[in-house]
């Protein structure tokens, strides 16, 4: 499954903080605290939302959006377990 998220770089805290709109559409909002250099924000991100969705921080791979904040992210487990997660932090 892939999601759309806008990232929040130099949060206070990690986390899912809701939707937003994008350029192409909405996006999950995702904060993190660590700052966009040599990788550690995607890295942030992807334990954020793995932690946020209940996956392991290995099924979750930043697949757009290497040095931008609107990414696209792609998680690996069941589709429906998947979205109804999704859905519910919307």
């Amino acid at each position: 499954m892939t999601v759309r998220i806008r990232v929040q770089p130099r949060a206070r805290r990690n986390g899912v903080l809701g939707v937003v709109a994008g350029a192409d559409g909405p996006r999950l909002r995702v904060a993190v605290a660590a700052a966009p250099e040599a990788g550690r924000a995607n890295r942030a991100v992807c334990e954020a939302l793995a932690g946020a969705l209940g996956v392991a921080p290995s099924a979750v791979e930043v697949a757009q959006g290497m040095t931008s904040r609107e990414k696209l992210v792609r998680v690996a487990g069941e589709p429906a377990a998947l979205a109804q997660r999704l859905e519910a932090l919307a």
